[in-house]
């Protein structure tokens, strides 16, 4: 494969770190990003069809084969029903459940787990509100390394059962992901682990942001008016918007493309983006007592606050929240429309939608590219 020149900076003050490095940046505490030369237009891209197609953008070095399970080149299926519904022109589906592990999260740990097993660490580590320790515990395995997840007792039991599948060390605990958070920085310290937390790491989002190269090469190298992402952690947000930008860099967008505009939809229930949003605020305050069922969506304290306020305010983006029972309804509208066996995360991101519709803050004129970020069978015991 052929490696990308990449270095390692903080997000927040620019500071520069080693390629070693696996926590945040130590002059402010943010995350760090992977930083690219250009990669011009017309860079061959590799000749396979999962995440990695695009290695001259990835965190690989000289002779390194990736830990890939064919992660990524999800589906992208246009729902003309699901445009009238939501009231927009055109609407996409970009189908992460797909994925190996059935959720966007493979696409992360693929990146996270090829750099630690590349730097030798003895182990990795996480907390997860699901799909994320699914995921780790699956990459572990194609590594050959050890994973301990931690986990809220409230998790969906198809997932932790998927966790224990692959030989990880599952811990339940009280609380929820900040508490598990905690107990996977501590168990980091002591054990030499890896610790793959949302944003902690500079490398799962280097995978995450594949999901936005996809987005523009099966739409033709071109960028919808807006995206809707159901937002937790906000890698996945984050990552696509790291995406787009490295590809007008390189010259790989039509003159004048602009990012779209970004719909963070958030559960009712713990919503600490869509307030921190419409306060007008830098960073957000922690929820109190988040409660939703789509567990993707329970992430009361995201490291990523002020990365994904950044990227609503710098695209003119949208933040928005859906009730438990409107959760529920589009993702039963979400199936029934397209055959595809959504998440509720991906039900939320349809009901954010057409709330901002129908205020006006998306025109109806928009064509829209809506995630679905996992499967719906992972909600149902």
């Amino acid at each position: 494969m052929t490696p990308a020149s990449w270095t390692l900076r903080c997000s927040a003050c620019d500071t520069a770190a080693g390629r070693d490095r696996a926590s945040l940046c130590t002059a402010c505490g943010q995350p760090l990003f992977a930083q690219y030369a250009p990669v011009p237009k017309g860079t061959p891209l590799l000749d396979r069809w999962d995440a990695w197609r695009y290695a001259p953008f990835m965190p690989l070095e000289v002779g390194e084969l990736p830990v890939s399970l064919g992660e990524g080149m999800t589906p992208m299926t246009e729902a003309p029903v699901l445009a009238a519904a939501t009231g927009v022109r055109r609407l996409w589906i970009k189908d992460e459940s797909q994925n190996p592990t059935v959720s966007f999260k493979a696409r992360g740990m693929s990146a996270a787990v090829t750099r630690a097993k590349a730097q030798g660490y003895p182990g990795l580590v996480v907390p997860t509100a699901g799909n994320a320790g699914a995921a780790l515990a699956a990459y572990g395995a194609a590594a050959g390394m050890p994973v301990r997840v931690y986990a809220p007792r409230t998790t969906p039991r198809p997932i932790l059962d998927t966790i224990e599948a692959f030989g990880a060390t599952l811990v339940r605990i009280e609380g929820h992901i900040g508490d598990a958070g905690k107990l996977a920085i501590a168990y980091a310290a002591e054990s030499g682990y890896f610790n793959v937390s949302t944003l902690r790491e500079p490398y799962r989002v280097e995978g995450m942001k594949t999901m936005g190269f996809e987005m523009a090469e099966q739409l033709g190298w071109r960028l919808p008016d807006a995206l809707v992402y159901p937002t937790g952690g906000g890698e996945g947000t984050i990552g696509i918007w790291k995406a787009i930008n490295e590809l007008m860099v390189g010259g790989w967008l039509p003159d004048g493309a602009k990012q779209p505009r970004y719909v963070v939809a958030q559960a009712a229930g713990c919503a600490p983006i869509a307030r921190a949003f419409d306060a007008n605020e830098e960073r957000a305050t922690p929820w109190v007592d988040p409660v939703t069922y789509a567990s993707g969506l329970r992430v009361p304290s995201p490291l990523g606050d002020r990365l994904l306020l950044r990227v609503l305010r710098e695209t003119h983006g949208v933040a928005g929240t859906a009730t438990e029972e409107a959760i529920r309804e589009w993702t039963l509208r979400l199936a029934v429309a397209t055959g595809i066996d959504a998440a509720p995360e991906g039900g939320c991101a349809l009901s954010v939608l057409r709330d901002a519709v129908t205020a006006g803050t998306i025109s109806a004129d928009a064509e829209v590219v809506v995630f679905n970020t996992g499967s719906g069978a992972s909600y149902r015991a």
